[in-house]
């Protein structure tokens, strides 16, 4: 899904918005699997420190990916609100996969309209663009609605899916 095919469709669409530091983020509603506490996570060696890890969830073991270290944000202590939003992501020609995302808090659904949703700036070289889905102008506040399927990228997620397969 790209900001153009959004913004034409004259539609409305979905998003689950939710908080990393001072920022709030969406992720379109069809993404996601469902909310969860946090549980004990088994760390795994040797890989990225964003990756804190996998859970066992009802027999399905699944990787967790920290999105505050993620995007190279603050380390705070978790709090009863951090959960994580387990999701599903089609990033690898394999079969439909979960991973889990540690969120600091979710906030809600919105309906947004495709003509609210704007592209990302071309502000700084190091901004990974493929992240970002769109700007969503929400009242006066923005909204970043993510392209999860690119925060997970290929190679990533194929690693983080053997390693699945190796639990």
């Amino acid at each position: 899904m790209k900001v153009t095919e959004i913004k034409d469709s004259g539609a409305i669409w979905k998003f689950l918005t939710f908080k990393l530091a001072s920022e709030e983020y969406g992720i379109s509603i069809m993404k996601i699997k469902e909310i969860i506490g946090l549980m004990p996570i088994t760390v795994l060696p040797q890989t990225p420190d964003y990756v804190k890890g996998v859970i066992n969830l009802r027999g399905k073991v699944i990787p967790i990916i920290d999105l505050r270290t993620k995007f190279g944000l603050e380390t705070i202590s978790h709090t009863d609100r951090t959960c994580i939003v387990v999701i599903e992501t089609d990033a690898t020609d394999r079969a439909v996969s979960n991973v889990g995302l540690i969120v600091d808090e979710v906030s809600e659904v919105l309906n947004i309209k495709g003509e609210d949703i704007e592209s990302p700036p071309k502000l700084h070289a190091h901004l990974d663009r493929e992240m970002i889905l769109g700007l969503a102008k929400v009242g006066k506040s923005v909204k970043i609605l993510l392209d999860i399927d690119n925060v997970v990228d290929q190679d990533e997620f194929a690693s983080l899916s053997e390693s699945q397969e190796a639990v």
